[in-house]
């Protein structure tokens, strides 16, 4: 039976009055899992305006780090009792594989606890600024915190920007994708089964032009964290402008993966697979653009493509899948129009190019694993962010080349080195303009380390200690310990 979702405003789960629903399909049989509403901006409105009431009366932010922490706790231990619900969902939802979607899903968890931790550290700090005068330097939450988050990570990029946001006080409303609300519906349904006074957490469904613009827009919003593309990421900030609102951008990517001729080939061409075929490329850290030395690129390609035509593609929740479906149809098709492009381009097609239509994933939306080789710097595929299972395999002579190859991006997201020789793998990754880098990996990273690029890849940082700067406002309380005329006139 075709779930009827809901939106969650003031601690209440509430049909729309927006008639409209979307129709949330599942990416591997396109199935309809759910019908999702369309809020309208006037329920955007009184979301926001729920969450900055909750906000102003001190339910939450009045708390003490303690208490919050508290409540963080609850949250991660219901979601724990839930894991494999959480995952499933965003296997239906999503189409990537169980085990991707089983790993969000601890992730997640770990997030809430993550936060729930700092909640016990010093926060501001004291010092004496002048003669009988002690400052102090005290963080605070900013008020009202809009979170608008992707389709490719629906259930983490959710929790990672919830997590913070409300360990620092914040009251917060949140919008899903619009095709990928499942694992957010049931992160809130567990919510609001926990202490966290009504008000201080809102869950809206619907279109980034109607509900994503009035939560940039709104003057009640006082902080809106973005994750997606940089063309939408320019659109909020501009919307953000009215109040001047702070504004965190997570956005694209084509990230440079560099591999030395002295590189250890097995393990190079491991983690290469592994920086653009996990979640089916749909990822925006992905190492899309691999360098390869010119005396090892035969080798490297030769290794890199039979490891590649053996991915098992499958619907996410079938045993063995290792890659699993496009998010959805009209994503998929770009992804062609892509691939359709390289060959135009004159780029060599070494494998894959084609969406699957066998075993059973006829009705599904699946790719191929596609390799471009013989690649240059002026082609669309080496460019522009395709978002999808596509790689463009490059050449570079020396050390000088791969940075200045590597660097030939508007993005600023993630990049990678691979060399035995320790520094001169320093020496390059330093050079990288990117914010997530990698020496002898690829895609690790965990919670503690904040995420985030540079140029057009956005602004601020995502979780880590970093992340709770975000969401916080930085306040100088001066105190005159010997308050006397300072006789400043006579």
């Amino acid at each position: 039976m075709t779930k009827e979702l809901k939106l969650y405003i003031n601690g209440e789960w509430v049909d729309s009055s927006n008639p409209e629903t979307q129709d949330i399909l599942n990416p591997a049989n396109q199935e309809v899992i759910a019908k999702a509403p369309k809020a309208t901006k006037e329920e955007t409105e009184e979301a926001i305006k729920a969450a900055k009431a909750a906000f102003e009366s001190g339910v939450w932010a009045g708390r003490t780090p303690q208490e919050r922490a508290k409540v963080l706790l609850q949250i991660a231990d219901k979601m724990e009792e839930n894991l494999e619900e959480l995952a499933d969902l965003e296997t239906m939802n999503n189409g990537k594989t169980k085990r991707e979607a089983l790993s969000d899903a601890e992730e997640s968890v770990n997030t809430f606890r993550y936060y729930a931790a700092l909640l016990n550290n010093p926060n501001g700090v004291t010092y004496e600024a002048a003669e009988d005068i002690q400052t102090m330097i005290v963080k605070e939450p900013m008020g009202v915190a809009g979170l608008i988050v992707p389709w490719n990570f629906p259930l983490l990029m959710s929790v990672w920007k919830i997590a913070p946001a409300l360990a620092t006080g914040n009251s917060i409303v949140l919008k899903p994708a619009e095709i990928t609300p499942m694992t957010a519906v049931k992160v809130f349904e567990l919510i609001d089964e926990s202490d966290l006074p009504k008000g201080v957490a809102n869950l809206l469904m619907g279109s980034g032009s109607v509900v994503g613009q009035t939560i940039a827009e709104s003057h009640d919003v006082d902080v809106v964290s973005f994750t997606g593309s940089t063309g939408v990421g320019r659109g909020i900030m501009q919307a953000a402008t009215g109040n001047l609102k702070k504004v965190n951008l997570e956005l694209g990517g084509k990230s440079p993966n560099i591999i030395f001729e002295d590189a250890d080939l097995e393990t190079a061409v491991d983690y290469a697979l592994f920086g653009i075929f996990m979640g089916s490329g749909q990822v925006c850290s992905s190492g899309s653009r691999v360098l390869v030395q010119d005396s090892i690129y035969d080798e490297f390609v030769e290794k890199y493509v039979a490891r590649a035509k053996d991915i098992k593609v499958g619907p996410g929740n079938a045993e063995g899948s290792q890659m699993g479906a496009i998010v959805s149809g009209k994503h998929m098709e770009s992804i062609l129009e892509y691939i359709k492009i390289g060959k135009e381009e004159g780029a060599n097609l070494a494998l894959g190019g084609s969406r699957i239509e066998r075993n059973g994933m006829e009705k599904g939306f699946f790719i191929e694993p596609t390799v471009f080789t013989n690649v240059s710097s002026d082609m669309r595929i080496v460019r522009e962010e395709i978002f999808g299972p596509v790689v463009a395999i490059q050449r570079f002579k020396d050390e000088e080349e791969a940075i200045r190859v590597a660097n030939d991006t508007e993005f600023g997201l993630a990049g990678a080195v691979f060399s035995k020789d320790h520094n001169k793998a320093m020496r390059v990754i330093k050079k990288v303009r990117a914010g997530i880098t990698w020496v002898n990996a690829y895609h690790l990273t965990n919670v503690q380390a904040p995420w985030g690029g540079y140029k057009t890849s956005g602004i601020g940082r995502s979780i880590s200690t970093n992340a709770l700067e975000e969401y916080q406002e930085t306040k100088q309380i001066n105190i005159n310990m010997d308050p006397k005329p300072i006789q400043f006139f006579d």
